[in-house]
């Protein structure tokens, strides 16, 4: 379980490193003409879009630094408690906007984020 729970947690916090910084740096018209899945941010003003990045970058930090260092651990199951608000949340803006099989996607990553915090918090913690 442990195993499991460390290989989602770098699998989520490589992701969320990298399309959170993409979301940092990149301007807000250039995010929304990679593509369909990048439409999105026509909802958001492009500071709003770059407060995403930003919070995905610092929970994918959260999702294994504290565990590596041995400082505070659990911040990890509330850095992926902290995805699975912000996939909510991208779930429900993309039910928005019918863009049905992104949804499956964002819904994806909730379920591998709650499977942190369960798994953390309970059967697998750091304290035990």
């Amino acid at each position: 379980m442990n195993l499991a729970l460390w290989t989602v947690a770098g699998i989520l916090a490589a992701a969320y490193l990298l399309g959170g910084a993409f979301k940092v740096i990149t301007p807000k018209e250039r995010i929304a003409a990679v593509g369909h899945s990048g439409r999105w941010v026509e909802d958001f003003s492009a500071g709003g879009v770059k407060a995403i990045g930003a919070l995905e970058v610092l929970a994918a930090a959260g999702l294994v630094l504290p565990a590596v260092l041995g400082i505070a651990p659990v911040l990890v199951p509330l850095a992926a408690l902290g995805l699975v608000v912000i996939m909510a949340g991208a779930a429900i803006t993309r039910i928005r906007r019918h863009e049905w099989k992104l949804v499956l996607v964002d819904l994806t990553y909730l379920a591998l984020a709650a499977f942190v915090v369960w798994g953390r918090l309970g059967p697998a913690s750091f304290a035990g």
